[in-house]
């Protein structure tokens, strides 16, 4: 069923813009305790707040808020608070002023205003998507630079000094942190495929392509992808070399136990023998 939400959307300011706010809030947000009366749409959820907007939630950690003042936000975050997963201090986010005309292209302009024809569940949802998406790209890139930084000095220790410079657990972690990002993108976001939601209305792909080329979130999963791949390649290769040392050191302590044991049995043979 069509259903607008333009009654919802009560907070606009004075140039008719209605905000838009994704916040990305945790790993995980449990979304069943809602009600189905509270509920505008599925896949993804879209929650009706009366008299103030509508709220998407992603169940990657995401929400988004539809025309709602940051007080009103505050509120549904505290009621969401139970519900998340490893919540964040400190979260990434994402705004956009959205501004509707059913005769201008649909997308953003120079000024950074996003541009739709209605405001139909089916539009806020794609929208909503799109900026749940880019929220959760923001994250892994800033958590991937920082991992970048650190394990970058050890390459340099390894080229210059042609040790690893780091135990193994430290590794360990790196490894650790490409394989949760990777999950994160393929596994929740799924960043690079199409939302399930053009299945139904695929005469919204026009739309999420511009919104996609806006967001720069094929580029940026790209070259996510390719920090991934040489911070990993990176770990293991440390990891091996340090395995290997360690091999090494193990097999100089045999071969000094071993010469020891023939030194103690030839000085029992030669030395002991005589007396």
């Amino acid at each position: 069923m069509e259903y607008n939400v333009n009654n919802l959307l009560l907070n606009h300011q004075s140039d008719n813009t209605i905000r838009i706010h994704a916040t990305l809030i945790g790993s995980r947000i449990d979304a069943k305790p809602f009600r189905a009366d509270e509920t505008l749409a599925i896949n993804p959820l879209t929650i009706a707040v009366p008299d103030n907007g509508c709220v998407v939630l992603f169940r990657y950690g995401v929400v988004v808020f539809f025309g709602m003042t940051m007080a009103q936000e505050n509120q549904f975050l505290q009621r969401l608070l139970p519900l998340t997963h490893e919540p964040r201090n400190r979260p990434d986010e994402e705004s956009l002023h959205l501004r509707i005309d059913p005769n201008k292209l649909e997308g953003a302009d120079a000024d950074g205003s996003l541009w739709l024809h209605d405001t139909s569940i089916q539009r806020l949802q794609l929208v909503a998507e799109m900026l749940a998406r880019s929220a959760v790209l923001s994250d892994d890139e800033g958590r991937l630079t920082k991992t970048f930084e650190k394990i970058e000095p050890l390459a340099q220790n390894l080229s210059k000094k042609g040790r690893v410079g780091q135990p193994k657990q430290v590794l360990l972690t790196y490894i650790g942190d490409s394989l949760l990002s990777q999950q994160r993108m393929v596994g929740r976001a799924e960043v690079a495929d199409k939302p399930d939601l053009l299945w139904e209305r695929p005469e919204l792909e026009g739309l999420y392509l511009r919104l996609e080329d806006e967001f720069e979130l094929r580029e940026r999963h790209l070259a996510l992808e390719r920090k991934l791949e040489v911070i990993s390649n990176t770990a293991e290769t440390l990891l091996d070399l340090l395995q290997t040392q360690q091999s090494h050191r193990v097999e100089w302590y045999i071969t000094i136990l071993i010469v020891v044991e023939i030194g103690l049995t030839l000085y029992e043979l030669f030395f002991k023998g005589r007396y």
